[in-house]
């Protein structure tokens, strides 16, 4: 769930007052994660909140059809699929979420007693596998270079005589270090850039308080301000350039994230594994944890589940995608690195209790256990488990770079039962493809919404994110509806279905997603960007599944 590179190109720029002039130009840049899009002509200048389950033809978003495949589908009956969401944790209290969260029917809650013997005590609404028996949880953790790079420097730091059996080792090390000094070094500019625009902002602020003779005031105020001192004009300037960006929320967002990075994230010396009191080098050891599903930052895994399966007939704020599903929480990724541990063992608790399809909405650059992860997601290939996996958030060529977990295991197998999607916005133009999403050839199969997709937060919020962690739930929710409707498919069937069903753009010429960090520049063709060169689309899948359904 690395976050490499934080979205504040454009306003960090703005570290003088002589620079307020040409802030909307530097903000054009504030794109690369919280991405705003600009849809031509027939469309507003922003799409709807639900956009993600609209249809092209009717809609003029290029959404998944999801509205248009439910009313083909108004004839049929469906059955319940569990889809476990394997994230940060859920706020299974959200009131778009109730009667949707899956609930261990072999388990009762609270007697501290493991009554369906599977291990884990009071498993009710899922588990976690960031916490103590002791309601301790893990929030924050490193990143998997960070602990690569800490291990390794035990060894080989002050050793002046490498071994010929460390040589490979210690060539790993070099890598590793150099990958991680980049890191910190990339992580310490963006926080001075950062730091310079902040102080620029509160001294913007102090003198409109000082100006207007209060602590506090309203935008509303600071527009009205008028004078012939230069400084209260250019502060003012500063404060509404803010408001009219959401930069306010942003400082916020990057204040949060430039603590986390350099305290936890790329801090060799941070451990908090005692924390969860396991034997962390025994991987066969998969019985720790605790129930606490929602865990100390539900935001992503909330978010996640309510693209998946809001409840679509509550008239509340979302409808999700599916709409016979329940929710099944594994906690196991923190802010920070997952744990290749803690998602092998999420698998397995997902598949043994009776999960059909896993969304897995995180990644990373380094691996420590792939044999293991690889065992688990070969073990829910042989359950008939779909896997549908974010592509990522770099704007990298995934056909060129490392992101784990991948479909292609250390023994070079290949998993039929895995999906990797990257992210869309809804405008049929060059701005179609998201321009953080990672892409790939031989990679990425297929593309699906995940801009600006408004869902649920905890404490019975709803907000927007963007990311291929939204791409990948809208996927998953197209799957768990087949499921659903169509229960003879199998896992690769759908896949299957989903793949071929897929809204072909192969010749659309788009934005290539990075281009902002690179050289090159131009467009290239959306079928260059994935294996299908489509977009998912539930009602062209529903319309393949009743044709390949009648053929049984």
């Amino acid at each position: 769930m690395t976050l490499k590179h934080f979205a504040l190109t454009g306003f960090i720029a703005v570290t003088t007052f002589s620079q307020i002039a040409q802030a909307d130009t530097g903000h054009r840049e504030l794109r690369k994660k919280y991405q705003k899009s600009f849809v031509a002509d027939s469309v507003a200048l922003k799409a709807p909140n639900n956009w993600f389950n609209l249809d092209f033809a009717n809609d003029k978003v290029l959404g998944v059809s999801t509205e248009k495949a439910y009313q083909h589908l108004q004839n049929r009956t469906s059955r319940t699929v569990v889809v476990a969401i394997i994230d940060s944790g859920v706020d299974v209290k959200h009131e778009d979420l109730q009667g949707i969260i899956w609930v261990n029917p072999k388990e009762v809650a609270g007697n501290g007693v493991d009554d369906d013997k599977n291990g884990y005590v009071d498993d009710v609404n899922g588990w976690s596998f960031l916490g103590n028996k002791n309601g301790q949880n893990v929030k924050d953790d490193t990143y998997e270079v960070t602990r690569q790079y800490a291990r390794l420097r035990k060894e080989f730091e002050n050793k002046k005589k490498i071994k010929r059996k460390q040589k490979e080792e210690y060539a790993q090390y070099q890598k590793i270090k150099a990958d991680y000094e980049k890191e910190v070094k990339e992580a310490q500019a963006q926080a001075a850039d950062f730091q310079k625009f902040y102080d620029t902002f509160k001294q913007a602020e102090s003198i409109v308080q000082k100006h207007l003779g209060v602590t506090d005031f309203t935008p509303s105020q600071v527009e009205a301000i008028n004078s012939t001192d230069m400084r209260v004009m250019k502060s003012k300037a500063l404060l509404q350039y803010a408001y009219e960006n959401n930069l306010v929320a942003e400082i916020k967002n990057a204040a949060e994230h430039f603590d986390y990075v350099l305290k936890f994230g790329l801090n060799p010396d941070f451990d908090p594994r005692s924390i969860v009191g396991d034997n962390y080098e025994d991987i066969n050891d998969k019985f720790y944890g605790n129930n606490d599903v929602i865990g100390p930052d539900a935001d992503h895994g909330t978010h996640v589940a309510g693209i998946v399966a809001a409840n679509r007939r509550n008239n509340l704020g979302v409808k999700g995608v599916a709409d016979n599903v329940k929710i099944m929480v594994v906690r196991a990724v923190p802010n920070g690195d997952e744990r290749d541990k803690d998602v092998a063992n999420a698998i397995y608790y997902a598949v043994n209790n009776g999960a059909q399809v896993i969304n897995m909405s995180f990644g990373k650059s380094y691996t420590s256990n792939k044999e293991a992860v690889d065992a688990a997601m070969k073990y829910a290939e042989s359950k008939g488990v779909l896997l549908v996996h974010g592509a990522g958030n770099d704007g990298e060529n995934l056909d060129q770079a490392t992101n784990y977990p991948s479909r292609t295991l250390k023994n070079g197998q290949t998993l039929q039962n895995w999906l990797e999607i990257g992210a869309t916005a809804w405008e049929n133009n060059e701005k179609f493809v998201a321009n953080f999403s990672n892409y790939g050839k031989q990679s990425v199969d297929v593309f699906a919404p995940g801009v600006d997709i408004y869902s649920l937060g905890p404490n019975q919020i709803y907000q927007e994110h963007s990311g291929t962690s939204m791409a990948s739930p809208v996927t998953a929710g197209v799957a768990a509806l087949l499921f659903s409707y169509f229960p003879e498919l199998t896992a690769v069937q759908v896949r299957d279905i989903i793949l071929k069903s897929s809204l072909k753009y192969s010749n659309l010429e788009v934005v290539k997603p990075g281009l902002d960090k690179k050289v090159e520049t131009g467009l290239v063709p959306f079928g260059s960007l994935s294996i299908t060169g489509g977009i998912v689309n539930a009602y062209e899948a529903v319309k393949m599944a009743e044709q390949l359904s009648a053929q049984k």
